[in-house]
């Protein structure tokens, strides 16, 4: 595999001829919601009103948005500046917005390598935006289905080096696969697939840590939008990483992951969005 300099797009984007992709602006769809409440515009009529529902049902849903992309923030600079990670395998990308995982990686560690993968149309629409890399690292993005981890992997080796620890960034898109069983294949094929020292991060919403009205708000959201929903719990969520060694705190709320006061001296609120690190042994 080469290792210079590039900034690349995936083939399937760059290919001749391919038709612009389609977007339903008919059914909400999980992508622009989350920006809605993140407080973007890449989002639609119908986004807004199943997101305003949503938080009618979920007072504190932009704060576990808010917490959930923090989280991504401290995960990405403990990685890449304590532990010394340079390689990024970010599934489930989302919309492009402030401190995305090569912005954070790379202000650290400019030579940094980012693979970006989602399947959501709009992201597509934006995965130049993500791949503004430094001159010296490189960031690529894939169209693939988390459900598909073999294609990830393929198309990631183009650009990711597996002989040498990579970070996958798994963080709320698990929550998108209904049968935990498959959950768990994708987790072990993708730990199969890096070594030793690799780390995953992962979030995941749930009906704990004070979660309860989350049980209306995804049947609310799994009625009027797209791809459905679930939550897990943290026992659940335990066994998914079962095979790694968890950074401390463990497995906590997002909000809470090796946070501490904000700008204005206020301690981080939970919210119920699990959050953890953990390493490949």
């Amino acid at each position: 595999m080469s290792q210079e300099p590039l900034v690349s797009v995936n083939r399937s984007v760059e290919d001749a001829g391919q038709p612009a992709p389609r977007i339903n602006t008919a059914v909400a769809h999980n992508a622009r919601i989350w920006d809605y409440w993140l407080g973007g515009k890449d989002n639609y009529k119908v986004d807004r009103e199943v997101g305003e529902r949503i938080r009618e049902m979920v007072p504190h849903i932009d704060a576990v948005a808010r917490a959930d992309r923090r989280f991504l923030s401290r995960a990405v600079r403990y990685l890449a500046g304590e532990v010394g990670i340079r390689q990024f395998l970010d599934i489930g990308t989302g919309l492009p917005t402030a401190d995305n995982t090569h912005q954070v990686a790379q202000a650290i560690a400019p030579e940094s390598r980012i693979v970006y993968v989602d399947n959501d149309p709009l992201v597509l629409v934006h995965a130049r935006a993500l791949l503004n890399s430094s001159p010296d690292g490189v960031t690529d993005y894939i169209e693939a289905d988390v459900r598909d981890p073999d294609t990830i992997l393929t198309q990631a080796a183009q650009t990711l080096n597996f002989d040498e620890p990579i970070a996958v960034m798994l963080l709320g898109v698990l929550n998108f696969v209904q049968d935990t069983g498959q959950v768990q294949a994708i987790v072990d094929r993708l730990l199969d697939a890096v070594p030793s020292g690799s780390y995953l991060a992962l979030t995941h919403p749930t009906t704990e840590l004070g979660g309860e009205g989350n049980v209306e708000a995804m049947a609310y959201y799994n009625q009027h939008a797209t791809p459905k929903i679930c939550a897990r719990g943290g026992a659940e969520i335990t066994r998914l990483v079962h095979r790694l060694e968890l950074v401390e705190p463990g497995l906590v709320s997002c909000s809470l992951w090796r946070a501490g006061a904000d700008e204005n001296g206020a301690q981080p609120v939970q919210v119920p969005q699990y959050g953890v690190v953990g390493r490949k042994p």
